[in-house]
């Protein structure tokens, strides 16, 4: 009876583990599908993210261009500008030739002229005078007229080519604009993706805890079916040898499974001993040579540039004291952290700067916003690295 019992247990226990089964089976299912589902999710916003980084691409590539047009635009004005000074000059030579002559022509005897001369405000309301025009040469008229026009003429061009200037400022203005909003929605982009990314880490982590939970179950109920035999067996040969035993020969099983247990997941810091200064932007230019921002020739870029919106954070690079907060028409706003050691960066073309000179900062504080002060193309970080005095590439630090 007793093995009978002891049987019954057994199978009992083997059947409750089956039921459990197939509810941890649906449930790595589920994650599984899930996983599948945030991948995709992921992937989109992964093609998402290019496609405007492309835009951005091509945006800071008009500006480059508008930019170009805008100082091409300039040096016409100015020299329009030259034009109309001379044509002037010209003009008022060809005027007072015609004083000196009506001049003579009065001490000879004709006093008309020097009425005339006398009456009249301008040059126009000299030549509007036309019963007398015709008492002076032919000549002197058409020089002083050809000249006014001369004038005139130029004048209407310097106009147009200031309207000209207005329009492609204006469009500058506009592509800053739209820089600003492909840059947001880049950042928001980049930030549902790091939200995928931790949504896909944890799901993989349940994941995980119900495959070896499956795996546990498993193997429990091949142990508890062994023993459901063995106890079969051993009763069956009890039964059939007509003997009883009185044993309560035990047996152990060893204890010492495996539980699975995951790892932590701790965030790496990176290689190098910065920080990414402005997690929110594009990196638009990296250190080196590299084509100038006005599209003519090239330069040596002794930073890296991180395109973002104006106003989007700056933050320090690594901890250290700040030695120089100041202004240029080539930097802008920019400031500067002395990290010890020989290592120092800059941070420049800033629209505000919330740290003063003397002050120690953290690692990670926030130093100051993105701008587009001093010479730049639009709002953006220009970093530099310097090691001992020398600029240095900063992807060798970050």
């Amino acid at each position: 009876m007793r093995g009978r019992r002891l049987l019954s247990v057994l199978l009992a226990g083997t059947l409750a583990l089956g039921t459990v089964m197939p509810v941890r089976a649906d449930s790595i299912e589920e994650r599984q599908q899930k996983a599948n589902e945030l991948e995709s999710q992921k992937s989109q916003a992964q093609e998402d993210a290019n496609q405007l980084s492309e835009q951005l691409n091509t945006v800071l590539s008009e500006m480059q261009q508008t930019q170009s047009d805008i100082e091409t635009k300039q040096d016409e004005i100015v020299e329009k500008e030259d034009e109309l000074m001379y044509a002037q000059i010209d003009a008022n030579n060809q005027y007072e030739s015609m004083k000196k002559r009506i001049k003579y022509m009065y001490e000879n005897g004709n006093t008309q002229f020097i009425e005339i001369l006398f009456e009249s405000k301008s040059i126009g309301d000299f030549l509007n005078n036309a019963e007398y025009i015709t008492q002076i040469s032919e000549y002197d008229r058409d020089m002083l007229t050809r000249f006014q026009e001369i004038v005139e003429s130029i004048r209407q061009q310097q106009a147009v080519l200031e309207q000209e200037r207005v329009e492609l400022e204006d469009l500058q203005n506009q592509l800053i604009e739209k820089q600003n909003s492909v840059s947001a929605m880049l950042q928001d982009k980049n930030i549902e993706i790091s939200s995928l990314e931790a949504q896909i880490g944890e799901n993989a982590r349940i994941l995980q805890e119900l495959e070896q939970a499956a795996a546990e179950a498993a193997r429990k109920q091949q142990e508890a079916a062994a023993a459901a035999a063995a106890a079969a067996a051993a009763a069956e040969a009890a039964k059939n040898s007509g003997s009883s035993s009185n044993g309560s020969g035990s047996s152990s099983s060893a204890s010492g499974v495996s539980t699975g247990k995951g790892e932590s997941y701790t965030p790496s810091a990176g290689s190098g001993v910065l920080s990414n200064p402005c997690p929110s932007a594009y990196i638009s230019s990296e250190f080196g040579g590299r084509s100038s921002p006005g599209g003519i020739g090239s330069t040596n870029h002794k930073g890296r540039d991180y395109a973002a919106a104006s106003g989007s954070p700056i933050y320090a690079a690594a901890s250290g004291t700040v030695t120089t907060v100041g202004y240029n028409s080539a930097r802008g706003n920019y400031l500067v952290i002395n990290h010890g050691d020989g290592l120092a960066t800059l941070y420049q073309h800033c629209s505000a700067i919330y740290v003063a000179q003397g002050q120690s900062v953290s690692q990670g504080e926030n130093i100051a916003a993105v701008g587009s002060t001093g010479a730049s193309t639009g709002p953006h970080l220009h970093f530099e690295v310097h090691v001992n005095g020398v600029p240095v590439d900063p992807r060798n630090y970050l």
